[in-house]
């Protein structure tokens, strides 16, 4: 299929082919016939990414500190990679269309194949010729309430329906500004969204009156039913005091695209007494406060198309708000601008200016960029309607197999830590052959496979286990993805590389070894745990070991992890949250110094609210005498570095400072080291390990009784957590239940 997509480097727009999208259990599949491009969001998208580097950190600064604090934390180079890889990914552009659904999750209810939509969000109702859409950002187009003159009812047209999510987004302004029958509103800017606006009161009993600099925009809203319009803010002021008899407007939306205040301010002025002003569009939010004081004016921001916008539970698992408590959810919205469509009260026909094949997207944008000059409102990108096969996979060309490479790599996700991290280690190993990449985004697909040397990209896990010429996993998705995946890779035959976690639950990590275990030929199962591997680390472990005697150990492992917002994805539970998702690193490092864990105690810092859990102190015992704490801190100052580890026993001491400095102490003798090169957090140095069990016929890189010890321990630290107990582990009795099938 063709998508739009967009170089977050230099800006480029191209049409690409890529595979059909991969559809979720709670997600749509969509054959698209129309979709709109947005003159405010995807103008400003696209002018940011045609900025060159100075350009971008001179229009987000905010970006810039997140660099510079990088630096300091990670050092120059792989800040550097991070920054490179992030331009580097293609950007998705679009988020309102419409089409015909071709098929359904299994947890998809009220919608089916043939049913005609329209379909909302950014990163889903892209510009592409087939969209997956999670099943509360889609929304049936119904059939309009007046009849042909055959006496049929006649649908809404694609073209229509396809303005559904900048619809729902003026509605939810509407909504936000709480007007009721005959209240005089006025409609700063009418643009796309304010000509939407405009109709939306006019069908609500408003009065209305709106301003824009541009006549021709004027007179389009008094023909679309504005009582009046016009350019100057002096007209605007003496328009809302005749339509109101000398009391001012009763709300104010601002519907403007512009960084200044000038629209704000305005607002105030033309406002009665404690009045309403919401901001719809994208204007700049510097209130004077006499001018609000005086007048004891209401401002509100309007966030998008309503309610579950940006809540991840209700937009991509389906957790839909119950109407009693939330009557306009983003979903409701859109099925009742439809309605409006339907009706008649709405018409968008008049609203566009402007029709471009996908093919000619380009066009488009060198239109609301302003590059090929010209006015325009409502710019639609049209769809072939020819049949054309859709494909979950596509064969890239001339791309020949390593010769005598003993790894054959399919790659399970291309997000950002592939390919900025995983990817870039892996292709410093000689030995390894780069078969096939396997993604929900078709895009990031091929674009992972074209930058990274894979002979084919792919949408389906099945497709990807499937081929003959994998003969390794790469699984780095979403943590509550590893799971289920690894065991349908195990199933197929497949050696497994996993990032960790490697599962979320006991009950999962049974499956995973007892596939393992099952499975004829013997497969090997490796764990993403980097930091064994760190140059550092072997260097410290082999110093700490040294000794016959191997006398019992402390080991202390800070991290300095950061503050993370409740709904960062990382924080989900359903995810693992930090415990499963990133403290399981600092665990798996004690057992690789200590030794097989037997017991687990862990305590949480109190506090307000703020944290999630994650100001964590956790204590490990170990079976041969040593012990061991992780002190993970989510308070701290970023500024301040991240990782510091510290082992004491037999009369030495050794400390890594952020793998940039090493310590080892013993006989009264210090020596340091430092990283020449900046941190080696062992990412290249697993996969060496990785290669060179093939080579040596090896079928554990690390024993399985590490991984499933490694594993159990932070699964019972987060139990222990919880409870407040002390909770033992043991993974012989964890072995025997699989063996005896319990």
């Amino acid at each position: 299929m063709k998508q739009l997509s967009q170089d977050a480097r230099s800006g480029a727009i191209t049409v690409t082919d890529v595979p059909v999208p991969h559809m979720g259990p709670n997600s749509v599949l969509v054959r698209v016939v129309a979709s709109v491009v947005s003159a405010g969001t995807e103008r400003a998208v696209t002018e940011f990414a045609e900025k060159s580097l100075a350009g971008k950190a001179k229009a987000r600064p905010d970006l810039v500190r997140q660099v510079v604090e990088k630096i300091r934390r990670d050092g120059l180079l792989p800040t550097i990679h991070s920054v490179r890889g992030r331009l580097d990914q293609p950007l998705a552009l679009g988020y309102s269309c419409a089409g015909t659904v071709i098929a359904t999750g299994e947890q998809v209810t009220g919608i089916q194949p043939g049913d005609r939509v329209a379909c909302a969000g950014a990163n889903y109702a892209i510009h592409a010729e087939v969209v997956s859409v999670p099943r509360l950002l889609v929304a049936k187009v119904p059939v309009a309430t007046s009849e042909n003159a055959s006496g049929n009812a006649v649908p809404v047209p694609f073209e229509a329906a396809a303005f559904t999510t900048l619809g729902a987004v003026a509605l939810h302004g509407v909504r936000t500004a709480e007007v009721k029958l005959g209240d005089v509103v006025a409609v700063i800017g009418l643009g796309l969204l304010g000509q939407l606006t405009v109709q939306i009161l006019r069908a609500n009993g408003c009065v209305v009156v709106g301003i824009d600099p541009r006549e021709e925009r004027a007179k389009l809203a008094r023909r679309m039913g504005a009582d009046a319009a016009c350019t100057s803010s002096a007209d605007l002021a003496q328009l809302c005091r005749e339509f109101s008899r000398g009391i001012g407007a009763d709300a104010v939306l601002i519907t403007a695209e512009t960084p200044s205040s000038d629209p704000v301010e305005l607002a105030a002025q033309v406002a009665r007494d404690r009045g309403a002003v919401v901001s719809v569009g994208a204007v700049g939010l510097n209130l004077r406060r006499d001018s609000y004081f005086k007048k004891e004016l209401s401002f509100r921001v309007s966030r998008s198309y309503g309610p579950g916008r940006y809540d991840a539970d209700f937009e991509e698992k389906g957790r839909d708000y119950p109407a009693g408590f939330v009557r306009w959810t983003e979903t409701r919205n859109m099925d009742a601008f439809l309605d409006l469509l339907a009706s008649g009260k709405v018409d968008v026909t008049s609203l566009i200016s402007h029709r471009f094949p996908l093919e000619q997207a380009t066009d488009a944008y060198e239109l609301i960029t302003g590059k090929s000059g010209g006015s325009f409102l409502g710019v639609l990108l049209t769809y072939s309607s020819a049949d054309f096969a859709p494909s979950t996979r596509m064969e890239l060309p001339v791309r020949t197999a390593v010769a005598g490479a003993k790894v054959s790599v399919g790659l399970v996700g291309a997000g950002g830590f592939a390919l900025t991290t995983l990817l870039p280690a892996m292709q410093k190993i000689s030995g390894v052959d780069y078969a096939g990449v396997c993604s929900a985004s078709g895009a990031k697909a091929k674009h992972a496979a074209e930058k990274f040397g894979f002979r084919f990209c792919t949408t389906s896990l099945e497709d990807l286990l499937a081929d003959p010429s994998v003969n390794t996993a790469v699984i780095a998705t979403r943590h509550s993805l590893h799971a289920g995946q690894v065991i349908a890779a195990l199933k197929a035959g497949k050696n497994v590389f996993c990032e960790k976690p490697l599962c979320l639950s006991e009950d999962e990590l049974r499956d995973i070894v007892t596939n393992l275990l099952a499975n004829p030929a013997p497969l090997r199962l490796m764990v993403g745990f980097n930091r064994r591997y760190a140059p550092m680390s072997v260097k410290l472990r082999e110093f700490m070991r040294r000794d016959v005697h191997r006398a019992p150990m402390y080991a202390h492992y800070r991290v300095n992890a950061g503050f993370l917002p409740p709904n960062h994805w990382t924080q989900d539970a359903s995810e693992g949250g930090r415990m499963l998702g990133e403290v399981c690193h600092f665990l798996d490092y004690l057992t690789f110094v200590c030794g097989a864990p037997v017991e687990v105690e862990a305590r949480t810092l109190g506090d307000n609210g703020s944290f999630c859990d994650d100001n964590v102190v956790i204590s490990v015992g170990f079976a041969n005498g040593s012990r061991g704490v992780v002190s993970y801190m989510a308070n701290g100052d970023r500024a301040f570095g991240k990782e510091r580890i510290e082992v004491f026993g037999a009369g030495k001491t050794a400390v890594i400072d952020d793998f940039r400095t090493l310590e080892l102490s013993e006989g009264g003798k210090l020596r340091t080291e430092h990283a020449r090169l900046g941190q080696d957090k062992g990412h290249r140095g697993e996969w060496e390990a990785f290669v060179r069990s093939f080579a040596e016929g090896k079928l554990e890189p690390v024993p399985l009784d590490h991984i499933i010890g490694s594993t159990l321990l932070t699964l019972h630290a987060l139990t222990a957590l919880r409870t407040g107990e002390r909770v033992k582990i043991d993974v012989p009795a964890f072995k025997d239940r699989i063996r005896l099938g319990q």
